[in-house]
């Protein structure tokens, strides 16, 4: 029996609310957002290029990137939006079979992704390796469309999802933490959505 004025009315929580960080809400769906128009990228148009600094240090096309071990990845996202999303399935090539591939250690601490349409993102080293990071070429087991990024995306399921960028087409080593596109613009240099970091002044 409960007592009028002894309820709180509160569900108690669950598991899954404990794989929602602070300020989000889960989404059943796969919004679209983009910072412009989307890119219609052919694969034969494809390529990806790994540098350091303007010197590259390989550059794969799309049936060579292919070629690379392939792995899956079935993580929860979270946009800064404030939406989170719970097991979406990947495909692609994790950034350590890439550097393998060139036959390289990372020279620096520190990069930052490219895309097709001129969109940047900074992510620090130590958020791309030791298994954390792929560029994703399938999305449930599909072509990833062009609207979420497709033919390939970086995918780093731990930080904001802006930091995986969409059109993905070069990784480059940088000797500091240079911000890309969104942190130029207010975004936080490093968005880890456990501690809110969605803005500059966020901690």
């Amino acid at each position: 029996m409960v007592t009028r004025g002894f309820s709180s009315g509160r569900r108690p929580p669950t598991d899954d609310d404990a794989r929602i960080p602070p300020g989000q809400h889960l989404e059943q769906g796969f919004p679209v957002l983009s910072a412009g128009p989307t890119p219609r990228v052919r694969t034969e148009d494809w390529s990806f290029t790994l540098k350091h600094g303007p010197r590259p240090i390989k550059k794969w096309n799309w049936a060579e990137f292919n070629a690379l071990p392939l792995t899956k990845m079935t993580r929860d996202i979270h946009c800064v939006t404030a939406w989170t999303k719970f097991d979406t399935p990947w495909q692609g090539v994790l950034v350590d079979d890439i550097l393998a591939d060139a036959g390289v250690e990372p020279p620096t601490g520190f990069t930052l992704a490219h895309a097709f349409d001129g969109y940047t993102t900074n992510v620090p080293v130590k958020d791309l390796t030791a298994g954390k990071a792929m560029v994703a070429l399938l999305y449930e087991g599909k072509p990833i469309t062009p609207d979420h990024g497709g033919p390939a995306r970086l995918l780093v399921p731990h930080l904001y999802f802006w930091k995986s960028a969409k059109w993905l087409n070069g990784l480059q080593f940088t000797t500091r933490d240079e911000p890309g596109f969104w942190e130029l613009r207010g975004y936080h240099i490093y968005g880890d959505p456990w501690r809110e970091q969605r803005y500059t002044d966020d901690p």
